[in-house]
């Protein structure tokens, strides 16, 4: 009798089952990876957002209620990544909310961020900061 070489069929299904296995663990910790990286873009978004506020209101005494004025003047960006900059519900000279909308479908279970003009942040389960999804 000659010495066989190969694997057996055993072997094969084995070697596949633990690819798949170690699959079904990576694959979730990577897409939650990603998901917090990307969120990442919507918050520092915020902060300029805010930022930008803070120098219109340093300069002319009030905040502007307009978000052209801040994108051509101040800077703001409209887009960053997967989210969309913008006003949450209507803002006066003396406050403001600004809120991070996902626009892809990638990012729209994340759902929205915010932050007004006293710097708090919260997210869209009123999770204020440091818990929720500006903590992570």
């Amino acid at each position: 009798m000659r010495n066989q070489r190969g694997i057996t069929l055993i072997e094969l299904l084995s070697v596949i089952v633990i690819i798949g296995i170690l699959a079904a663990i990576a694959i979730p910790m990577y897409t939650g990876h990603m998901l917090r990286a990307r969120r990442a873009d919507g918050k520092t978004a915020l902060e300029q957002f805010r930022a930008s506020q803070e120098m219109r209101r340093a300069e002319k005494g009030s905040y502007s209620i307009d978000i052209v004025e801040l994108q051509t003047t101040w800077g703001v960006s409209a887009k960053s990544g997967d989210y969309d900059i913008g006003f949450s519900g209507v803002p006066t000279d003396n406050s403001f909310t600004a809120q991070a909308s996902p626009n892809t479908g990638r990012q729209s279970p994340d759902g929205n961020l915010y932050i007004n003009h006293l710097g708090q942040k919260w997210d869209c389960d009123n999770k204020y900061y440091p818990e929720g999804k500006w903590a992570k």
